[in-house]
């Protein structure tokens, strides 16, 4: 059993007999009253994301949360399809809804981590940091600095960052998943 004293990002439990995954937890102490954790979870099998509040000292049933290496394949119409890496004959699909923002990072032939539960693949999670060509760069103007030197970049899987004004087309970028932000430019 865990405790809400244990909660922490990306820890598995069970409510309501369904998978969910902590996504974020605060603690919180106010002045009157007893302290409590806000937390936001994300539902394995729908996808949904959830803010809720438990009191301290309550408990839940840890999740029996597996992972194993996928290869994504390609996309048709909502639905994902992956394989099993080490088991290419094994295919799956998931919705576009259980994966959520993290479509806009996918590429064909990428590896990431499917979360399986009970033999059964739910949702899939990818690294913190991936690496992702730019597809697209409009050239950088140099002028007003007051807004930041910055551009609009299209990657090679569709999504689109603020990267420098010194980045161009074909160059690799180090992108963080869950802020979707540009963290550094990686040498060619």
């Amino acid at each position: 059993m865990i405790s809400s004293a244990d909660l922490k990002k990306d820890l598995y439990l069970i409510m309501d007999s369904q998978p969910w995954m902590v996504v974020e937890v605060q603690f919180v102490s106010p002045g009157k009253g007893s302290a409590f954790y806000r937390t936001k979870l994300k539902n394995l099998k729908s996808g949904n994301v959830v803010e809720k509040t438990f009191k301290s000292g309550e408990h839940f049933e840890e999740a029996n949360i597996e992972k194993t290496k996928a290869k994504f394949l390609y996309s048709h119409r909502d639905k994902y399809v992956f394989t099993k890496a080490d088991n290419p004959s094994v295919r799956f699909e998931l919705p576009q809804e259980i994966i959520g923002n993290l479509i806009k990072y996918l590429t064909p032939n990428q590896i990431v981590d499917g979360l399986l539960s009970n033999g059964e693949i739910i949702n899939i999670s990818l690294p913190i940091k991936i690496y992702l060509k730019v597809k697209d760069a409009p050239i950088g103007i140099k002028g007003d600095r007051a807004q930041g030197g910055t551009k609009t970049v299209t990657l090679e899987s569709g999504a689109t960052v603020e990267a420098p004004l010194f980045i161009e087309t074909g160059d690799t970028l180090e992108i963080n998943t869950e802020t979707g932000e540009y963290v550094r430019r990686v040498e060619k």
